[in-house]
């Protein structure tokens, strides 16, 4: 059996053993459309992060059995097609959890602590030059008490929310924004918001969620809340968040994700130069352990699906 990797860069270097033994591994770090048929072009297995198949290119590939996409959305496979040539799709979840509810509360921290402006001051020789023993120049605000709202509560969701509650705050589980009625232990989506001091975001991308986070609903939030989003970007309005955070409608922000990925240089948040605004290059499920999950479970769909078993599959 011959598996293509297609973006092992995606995969920083971790040990790749576990596909290896299953049969004849070609890795490639990064792969151009034009070249995904000369490549796979006798594959059994095609594993895939971020690379695009469409339909023309599995129409090309009559060899092909199985697509392991490696991670959990799969809008880059066209799963229709897939479909129809009785080519299987598998996915992964959960492998990352850990991780992003780490990264959630390290941006978390560091923008209600004002950390990273408390660092560069460090480095920059502001403390050693201080008349008193610390730097109180920029507000520090706890996490305990606040209003803790959660966009989206699958598994990241809910575990975000048991952190939160492990700080002391009070959590707010949102229900879906044109949802008709409140499920228990739920609140409308423009009360939650609303009441919120602090706001994170853990759902998916869809026609409902995207650009949910526009102009209007920034509006509505109270001017000391806090926006974290390490779900996808396209839920936040980058153009209307940037203005939000301009007219003071909001304390600050911090991202993972942004609408165009890797990041484009005429995107409105690199315009932005408030220290309110923390960026980071959507690394939030990237830990050593979180990687090794990932490329263990692709190994196991590929033996379930040799077992004939249906675990993980899209199609």
């Amino acid at each position: 059996m011959k598996i293509v990797l297609l973006d092992a860069k995606t995969l920083a270097n971790n040990s790749l053993l576990p596909l290896t033994v299953l049969g004849e591994l070609v890795t490639y770090q990064n792969t151009l459309h034009e070249q995904i048929i000369t490549r796979c072009i006798d594959a059994d297995v095609i594993v895939s992060n971020k690379v695009v198949i469409n339909s023309k290119v599995l129409a090309s590939l009559p060899k092909l059995k199985l697509i392991c996409v490696a991670a959990t959305g799969t809008n880059n496979i066209d799963l229709r097609a897939a479909k129809k040539q009785g080519i299987a799709v598998c996915n992964v979840a959960g492998y990352s959890t850990s991780a992003v509810v780490q990264h959630t509360f390290t941006l978390l921290g560091n923008l209600m602590g004002n950390m990273h402006r408390y660092i560069a001051d460090c480095k920059n020789g502001q403390w050693q030059s201080s008349d008193i023993f610390c730097r109180l120049d920029y507000p520090i605000k706890e996490i305990a008490a606040k209003n803790f709202a959660i966009i989206g509560y699958g598994t990241l969701g809910k575990a975000v929310a048991n952190v939160a509650q492990a700080f002391g705050a009070h959590v707010i589980i949102a229900e879906r924004p044109n949802a008709r009625s409140i499920r228990a232990g739920r609140v409308a989506f423009k009360d939650a918001i609303k009441s919120a001091d602090i706001i994170s975001i853990h759902c998916p991308l869809n026609d409902e969620t995207k650009d949910l986070f526009n102009a209007s609903v920034l509006a509505q939030l109270k001017p000391s809340a806090v926006l974290i989003n390490t779900a996808r970007g396209g839920i936040v309005n980058e153009l209307a968040l940037v203005s939000a955070l301009n007219e003071q409608q909001l304390a600050g922000a911090a991202l993972d994700v942004l609408s165009i990925e890797p990041a484009q240089k005429n995107n409105p948040l690199f315009e932005y130069s408030g220290h309110n605004l923390l960026l980071t290059p959507h690394n939030a499920w990237a830990a050593e352990e979180s990687i090794d999950r990932l490329i263990h479970s692709l190994a196991n769909n590929i033996k379930c699906f040799l077992n004939g078993e249906h675990i993980n599959r899209v199609v």
